[in-house]
Parts: C-alpha cells; structure tokens; sequence
C-alpha cells in the first residue's frame, strides 16, 4: 500500500552547484580521492589505500573478472563476489592474474593426435586463441607447432579432423629462446605482427635454465600494441 509523504519532494535537477563558488579550503592540495582498503578508527589514516576514488562492489551483478581486469588497468581492484563454489572464485581470480603477467606457462596445448573439436574446447575454456602443439600435448612437451583461428574453417573442416593436418608446423614459427626479456619478446612481437611468441630452450644445448625442457614451450600471451601504450620499452 502506498505511504504518503507531507514533506516536500525534491529530484536531483532541483539542485545546482553554485558557479565559482570555491573557498579557501577547496584546494587541490587538501582533496584526497584515494579509497582506504581496510578498518581503521575514526581520525587515523587507513594504512592501505587506493590511489582511485573507487572499487567495485561485493555483488554477482557487479563484480567478475572482466571488471577486475579493467579497475587493475587504471590502479584499483574489483572484490569477487562470495555467492559462488570457490573453485569459480579462484578461477576468476586466476584469470585476472594471468591478463598481463609477461611470461606464462601455456595452459592451452594439444598433441599432434587431438582434433579440431579438442582445440575448440580448449578455446572455450582458456579464452586463448592461440594453442601449443607438443608432442604430449603438455606444456612440458617438444614444441612442434601451434594452432590459430586461421589454421582452420568451421564451415569446411570436419571437428575429428587431425591437427597435425591443419597446425602451423615448427619450422614456420617464429620463436624466443629462454632467456629473452619482455622487452626484446616484445619487440619480435611488433616486428612480425605476432599474437603470441613461443619462448623455447635450444634443442640439444644444456646452457638453458634446468627447469625447462629442450622445447618446451612458453608463451607470451600479451599483445605488443597494448604493452606499448602501457609504456614497456
């Protein structure tokens, strides 16, 4: 049932700021548009602090990892929300982690035996449109191509179609060696148009970090343009 209210109503257009109205206080210097982080008590200082005037809210509606993406971009953060399995929870904080990290391992890699259906669902899961071909179909295996979305066509190529009948095969990448800084893996990436470099030990050769197989691959999954902007030399 409806409730009559006797006090007089207003809406946000009845409002207007008062033109070159700014006191003495009002200086740039005195304004703080961080957001403190943590509990502190009143007339102390947050110890943690953001240095945005924002964060996204604990809610299904608002928060995921694509926000979380975007607030990290400009300096803030995005809290998950709680009303999902934790298994989702720390799946979305794993993808917000993986955005830019430079070097990953590759987490998307088939053998030369999987099929096209294989890699689509692999692209389903990872979001990664770019996948490794190894000969054990690991991240540990002897790199022996990869597979892109222009290796195939959906509307021509059966889904139990080989890979290793549609893959780029090895000796048509181009690749790092392990050891390259992000900058020179960025240039490679710039200079050839590339999506992803594959970084690899040379084969044969036990110069390389012994935690890396000959071959293995690793991939740098981050675009050159979009490190460029963001001021990677």
């Amino acid at each position: 049932m409806a409730t009559i209210l006797p006090d007089v109503s207003r809406t946000f257009s009845e409002f207007l700021l008062l033109p070159n109205l700014t006191t003495k206080d009002c200086r740039p210097a005195d304004i703080d548009l961080s957001t403190p982080i943590c509990k502190f008590s009143r007339g102390t200082n947050s110890k943690m602090k953001l240095n945005i005037p924002i964060v996204s809210a604990i809610m299904q509606s608002v928060s995921n990892d694509t926000l979380a993406i975007a607030l990290a971009k400009c300096g803030g953060l995005s809290f998950i929300y709680g009303s999902q399995p934790i298994e989702s929870q720390a799946e979305m904080v794993r993808k917000v982690k993986k955005h830019k990290s430079g070097f990953v391992v590759s987490d998307s890699n088939v053998s030369i035996d999987n099929t096209l259906r294989d890699v689509l669902a692999i692209k389903e899961k990872t979001g990664h449109s770019t996948i490794a071909v190894t000969e054990d179909g690991t991240a540990n295996g002897k790199l022996l191509g990869i597979v892109t979305g222009r290796d195939y066509r959906l509307t021509r190529d059966p889904l139990d179609k080989k890979v290793k009948d549609f893959m780029t095969p090895r000796e048509k990448l181009i690749v790092g060696q392990v050891g390259i800084t992000l900058s020179e893996a960025n240039d490679i990436i710039w200079e050839y148009k590339l999506n992803s470099l594959p970084i690899v030990d040379k084969d044969n050769e036990g110069t390389t970090a012994s935690r890396y197989k000959d071959g293995s691959p690793r991939y740098f999954r981050i675009t050159g343009r979009n490190f460029r902007y963001d001021g990677v030399p």
